[in-house]
């Protein structure tokens, strides 16, 4: 299979835990007899410095003519510290999203037993926790009209949706909870929000198409507590722009970093693949990152290309270095590993250069150690 990828870097860590992601698809690449062609582009921040634009024009046109997209972050504080900045790095991605046609974020929540600890959850609540969270991207109050008065004491963000933009990623994740546990949990705030009304309306419309899939109605209050209470009862979440932007950033500290999580953009155009973090400008140029989110976005990009096989060798792969405690300092301050050293690790267990066990001597010179 031939495939061509656009490569968006992005600020922060982005291009380093990108860079981890690419040796891993070239492992992939020669290991299954695949060719992965890359082209690198603009965005955030660092687009911003080179061209004045959140995102340039050519960026939009490298991925649109490309089979798949991988992002790393945007993000800078010189611009999170600029309130009035007419320009934010952020702008990059919304825009990205837009002109991608980009209309389901799919976010993967799952736990992995030798991160526990880290969690703030007690291991007994972590057990057997694997959902799915189904948020929309292109509507609500993030792209509604925005103003502020003149003597800037006002402001006002308008929250919009309509029934064709509920029902598009609606019938997504029905279909994508028919192949899991068959359950389905949408979360609004229909008590109080017009916008909630119609979300709740359209999703009870189409469930007579979905017979084999129970469906639940939780308020977005009430599902954030049910996050934490005991969230092995969710398999696929569905929600709103600004409710699954919080609720999947809350989910994250059920895998105990939020560098282990990845996603996917969907929708009409190319799609896009990203580690839900933030560029974490403090550890960028350090080689100390998680790779593992974005190398898990790449396992998504791979499903994406119908090559199962290959994603589920990645995943394996991560869950390898997860078990030998080869992790970064994210998730071990004291005996951690660079980014570098963790995609080298996974790309040579993909390639199957990994013998049944390994002898920690022969990458201890790869290892951070604080004395």
């Amino acid at each position: 299979m031939q495939k061509k990828i656009a490569i968006l870097n992005g600020d922060g860590i982005g291009p380093e835990v990108t860079a981890q992601s690419i040796k891993v698809l070239n492992a992939v690449a020669q290991q299954y007899g695949h060719q992965f062609d890359y082209k690198e582009a603009l965005i955030g921040a660092d687009a911003i410095d080179k061209t004045g634009s959140a995102l340039p024009a050519e960026t939009v046109d490298i991925c649109l003519d490309s089979d798949g997209v991988l992002f790393g972050a945007v993000g800078h504080p010189k611009y999170d510290n600029d309130p009035a900045a007419k320009v934010r790095p952020e702008q990059g991605i919304l825009g990205i999203r837009k002109a991608l046609q980009l209309f389901a974020n799919i976010r993967p929540i799952t736990t992995y037993p030798s991160l526990q600890h880290l969690s703030p959850l007690k291991p007994k609540q972590l057990e057997g926790v694997d959902c799915v969270i189904f948020r929309e991207l292109t509507g609500g109050i993030y792209f509604g009209k925005k103003h502020t008065s003149e003597d800037g004491t006002y402001a006002s963000d308008e929250c919009s949706y309509s029934q064709a933009e509920i029902e598009r990623i609606a019938h997504l994740a029905f279909k994508y909870a028919q192949k899991r546990r068959k359950k389905l949990t949408l979360v609004d705030k229909a008590n109080v929000l017009d916008t909630s009304r119609l979300w709740r309306k359209t999703v009870q419309a189409i469930t007579g198409q979905y017979s084999d899939v129970a469906v639940e109605y939780m308020f977005v209050d009430n599902a954030a507590m049910q996050l934490i209470i005991n969230p092995k009862q969710f398999d696929v979440i569905l929600t709103e722009n600004m409710f699954g932007d919080i609720i999947s950033d809350e989910a994250s500290v059920l895998a105990g970093s939020l560098g282990m999580l990845p996603s996917a953009s969907v929708g009409n155009g190319t799609a896009l693949f990203e580690p839900i973090h933030g560029s974490y400008p403090q550890a960028a140029g350090k080689d100390i990152a998680n790779p593992l989110g974005s190398i898990l976005s790449a396992a998504m990009l791979l499903d994406h290309f119908g090559l199962q096989t290959e994603a589920t060798a990645v995943r394996e792969a991560v869950d390898w270095t997860l078990q030998n405690n080869f992790v970064t300092k994210d998730i071990d301050p004291v005996n951690f590993y660079f980014t570098s050293t963790i995609g080298d690790l996974i790309a040579d267990y993909v390639s199957g250069k990994i013998p049944g066990s390994i002898k920690q001597e022969n990458i201890e010179l790869r290892k951070s150690t604080i004395i």
